[in-house]
């Protein structure tokens, strides 16, 4: 194809303004990187920019030591994984039945869908429902209330709806029910739409913690952004830095601590995305260009 000269401009323009978008957001995980690994005194002296100066690991070492970061961040992969088996569970089987156009009632559920997706529960009718349920200080309270939202029920509707009928035809003719068209034709051919639906959700649960901050009493169970806010936010790592009661801390600063602490909330849930990068991408431009 011959590209005009136009066009080529535009993409080279394209190229380097999202290179550019790219970097600025990689600028403060980088710049919290070089904190957390340059020596104290550079750090004391606001020298630190994008490359560490000097090696000090001082502050990961305290860090990889407290045992209540280790017991926040199991219980935050364990609501993230139960969360996202819940919601995918839940959206995909609701969002089958409203692609189907036999389903009774399918009209008044998809326009319930959207007036809830324009309008939603305020805090105190929320609270007061979870607590009704005796959901208070447990876990499921984190889980079970936000399993299922309008927008992943839309984009994975519209995928199903973009199936082919044939494929639905053809089952139901050699005899499969509406259960086996779902797990057997539906499901394996939507992973892509189900991969983004379920990066949504677990990024969505791994970041929660105004939920938590409402419905836990529990220290044992904050999860690891309600400990991280405790610890950055109210500055207490800086009482624990001063204490100096850990041969680790002679050689750290507070923010040296801080930025450990926020790599140590960030990198698992960036660690994972690489790994369905390809499906998410995939299943975002067909949801949303489909039906």
């Amino acid at each position: 194809m011959r590209i005009y000269r136009g066009d080529r401009s535009f993409h080279i323009a394209n190229g380097v303004l999202m290179v550019l978008v790219g970097m600025a957001m990689m600028a403060p995980i980088v710049h919290v990187v070089a904190i957390s690994l340059s020596s104290n005194e550079y750090v004391i002296m606001n020298q630190v920019r994008f490359l560490p100066k000097g090696l000090n690991l001082s502050a990961y070492s305290y860090v990889f030591r407290q045992g209540r970061l280790w017991r926040s961040l199991f219980v935050t992969i364990y609501i993230t994984a139960m969360g996202t088996v819940f919601a995918l569970a839940l959206t995909s089987s609701m969002a089958y039945a409203l692609s189907r156009a036999k389903t009774p009632g399918r009209r008044l559920i998809n326009q319930g869908v959207l007036v809830t997706f324009i309008f939603s529960m305020p805090i105190i009718p929320f609270y007061l429902v979870v607590r009704s349920l005796g959901l208070m200080d447990s876990l499921w309270a984190l889980i079970l209330p936000t399993a299922l939202t309008p927008f992943n029920v839309i984009i994975m509707r519209t995928f199903f709806s973009g199936i082919s009928q044939e494929l639905f035809d053809a089952a139901t003719i050699d005899g499969c029910s509406e259960i086996g068209i779902y797990f057997r034709i539906t499901l394996p051919l939507s992973l892509a739409v189900i991969a983004t639906i379920g990066l949504f959700h677990a990024v969505h649960q791994w970041n929660t913690y105004f939920h938590a901050l409402m419905f836990i009493r529990s220290y044992r169970k904050d999860p690891l952004q309600v400990l991280l806010r405790s610890l950055v936010i109210e500055d207490e790592l800086a009482s624990i830095s001063q204490q100096g009661d850990d041969p680790a801390l002679l050689n750290t600063t507070p923010e040296q601590l801080k930025a450990a602490v926020i790599l140590f909330a960030t990198m698992p849930i960036l660690i994972v995305y690489p790994f369905i990068q390809r499906y998410f991408v995939k299943g975002a431009t067909l949801g949303s260009l489909k039906g």
